[in-house]
């Protein structure tokens, strides 16, 4: 639950998302197509004003404990993306499609931030070969199909370890 208006410092007051409000000007400019005065004022204006009118309806921020494991996962991630890349473009252009071991696995789900659960998510369908299809209704697994999987039980640990376990220490 948001905090009240009179536990607000001024900055949370007045600049509720930061990084919003840097967004928001920097894509008025863009949209633009020209810099001026006038349109950097009201770039600002909209920066200021749009978060505060906005801020009722944003949930908490999420509590990363880590800043630096999640740089550090953000890297991993990366990494994975090129090297998963790489893997599929072989699977598609030499590998048959009778050979291939497509499966759906479920991966039960330790995590309980909300925020957590949506990165893990979109880590998996961001990585090439893996796409996350459906949360089950209590939140305590995730579907997850799998292009070339061999061993389902080797999958669901894979994604444990190298994903859930990081993201744990990043928001608990």
């Amino acid at each position: 639950m948001a905090a009240k208006t009179s536990e607000l410092t001024f900055s949370q007051r007045w600049m509720p998302h930061p990084l919003l409000s840097v967004v928001l000007v920097v894509v008025w400019m863009l949209l633009l197509n020209t810099f001026t005065a006038g349109g950097l004022f009201v770039g600002l204006v909209l920066g200021v004003v749009l978060p505060i009118m906005t801020s009722g309806f944003w949930p908490a921020r999420p509590p990363i404990r880590a800043y630096g494991r999640a740089l550090a996962f953000t890297l991993l991630v990366a990494r994975d993306v090129v090297v998963a890349n790489l893997h599929v473009a072989r699977l598609i252009l030499f590998c048959p499609a009778e050979k291939l071991r497509t499966r759906w696995i479920t991966v039960p789900l330790e995590l309980e931030s909300p925020e957590a659960i949506t990165l893990l998510a979109g880590t998996i369908t961001m990585t090439p070969g893996t796409v996350s299809s459906d949360l089950s209704e209590d939140g305590r697994s995730l579907l997850v199909h799998c292009l070339d999987a061999p061993d389902a039980e080797e999958a669901v640990r894979d994604i444990k370890t190298r994903y859930e376990a990081r993201l744990k220490r990043i928001f608990q």
